[in-house]
């Protein structure tokens, strides 16, 4: 414990935002958009067929039946292009749905299938799913409301409202169908995907406790564990930890509390979760849903998935089956961007305080040697035979020494030793060894 690191929260008595369990769900899934959209276009058009039931209404009583009598010749026209809209409607679905499972197919076996959820998430993608299907119940509605009588004085209703509501609701699909197209074609191209993950990773790190610098006596006075808490409820990943609760819990029982698996770690019920410090661990009621688990890792509080990810893409880039160098060269790019952004950051370990200032609630982060470990080990296993590879991680890994302060050095000239070592000897040629050990921040320009 001696060695753990100070840090608190990034703005003096705010806590990181909680995981909503509920949210997640809605994010991972295509029907809460698509259901909404049906149901606000199910009002709306409740409201258009009001309004066009007035304006008959107030035609009848002024007796303007010539008025009338154009609006009923206008919705005879209006009442085929709905019924033409409402079958195109249906074809664009297909076309979309049609679009979006090659796209997650080429995603998840060309990039990694943790890719996928960008495709699962993407805003747009849902977006034109719920205005089209929106769009398709709504011509449904219109054509229920064409009036079959042909005197003026016997019309109840003429969607006129909903004729002009209707051609709306097509232009919107079309832009955004064109928006759809332009972002499915962007998330298909590996540099745009890599980049996305390198821009939740940052966030994830920007949201991170920021350190306070230096070692801090007060690990050393946690002292034993006095008491577990075992995880209860479904095993899965570990996605979150509601921080501003756990210390408020701790406080309250003049404890502290010390989150044992990291967030990414799959958990299994009846396995410790919590372990506490200076007295007898809280009322379980008191920790009910603080600890959020889940099918699968999210960015939230991860901070090592950005760069599982990215080893992912590189390692999948390098397999015999696809062999695109290039590929793990621009994921390599990310990842050393990545850990040059933490090279000086406290890591290992935060200490979330409360109000008062004393520790209540420790909480284990990947520390540095992890983070390196993860981003190059795996990467420099497949890089022997493929000079591009090696040349891009040697000139990586010299701009990180640059960067790290002393004691931080020895995990990079560890993979920079073992990667001249594997390279020395795959390859029998002494040109083709140095070659292949020249450091270029482009592999081979």
């Amino acid at each position: 414990m001696s060695d753990w690191m100070v840090t608190q929260s990034p703005v003096p008595g705010r806590r990181p935002r909680a995981l909503s369990p509920l949210r997640e769900h809605l994010r991972d899934t295509f029907w809460f958009a698509p259901t909404v959209a049906m149901v606000s276009v199910f009002v709306v058009w409740v409201g258009a067929q009001v309004l066009d039931t007035v304006i008959v209404d107030a035609l009848q009583e002024d007796g303007d039946y010539e008025t009338l009598d154009e609006l009923l010749r206008f919705a005879e026209d209006a009442k085929a292009v709905v019924t033409v809209v409402g079958s195109a409607m249906m074809t664009f679905i297909g076309v979309v749905f049609s679009i979006s499972l090659v796209a997650v197919q080429m995603a998840s076996g060309q990039f990694t299938p943790r890719v996928v959820r960008l495709f699962v998430r993407s805003r747009i993608t849902k977006a034109t799913f719920a205005v089209f299907l929106a769009t398709f119940v709504l011509t449904l509605l219109v054509l229920t409301s064409f009036d079959t009588a042909d005197d003026p004085r016997d019309a109840t209703s003429v969607p006129l409202v909903q004729s002009v509501l209707t051609l709306c609701m097509v232009a919107l699909s079309l832009f955004l169908f064109v928006l759809y197209v332009n972002t499915t074609l962007r998330l298909m191209r590996i540099s745009h995907v890599i980049a996305r993950i390198a821009t939740e990773s940052f966030r994830v790190a920007a949201s991170m406790p920021v350190p306070t610098g230096g070692h801090d006596g007060d690990g050393a006075l946690v002292g034993p564990a006095t008491a577990w808490v075992p995880h209860e409820g479904r095993a899965g990943v570990l996605r979150d930890v509601h921080i501003a609760r756990l210390v408020r819990v701790a406080r309250k029982h003049g404890v502290v509390l010390r989150l044992i698996p990291r967030i990414g770690d799959f958990v299994v019920p009846g396995t410790p979760v919590l372990a506490v410090h200076g007295g007898p661990a809280p009322p379980r009621g008191a920790l009910r849903y603080t600890a959020s688990v889940g099918v699968e890792r999210t960015y939230h509080q991860d901070l090592g998935f950005g760069l599982r990810q990215l080893s992912d893409i590189a390692l999948r880039a390098l397999s015999p089956a696809i062999n695109d160098p290039t590929t793990a060269v621009q994921a390599l790019d990310r990842i050393i961007q990545f850990l040059a952004s933490l090279s000086r950051r406290p890591l290992d370990t935060a200490l979330h305080r409360d109000r008062a200032g004393a520790v209540r609630l420790v909480q284990p982060v990947p520390g540095w040697t992890e983070l390196v470990d993860l981003g190059f080990t795996e990467v420099r296993g497949c890089a022997i035979g493929s000079p591009q590879v090696s040349r891009r991680m040697l000139a990586g890994l010299d701009d990180l020494l640059l960067l790290v302060p002393a004691e931080r050095r020895e995990p990079l000239l560890r993979h920079r030793a073992l990667l001249r070592q594997a390279v020395d000897q795959a390859e029998p040629s002494p040109s083709d060894r140095a070659f292949a050990l020249r450091p270029d921040r482009q592999g081979i320009g």
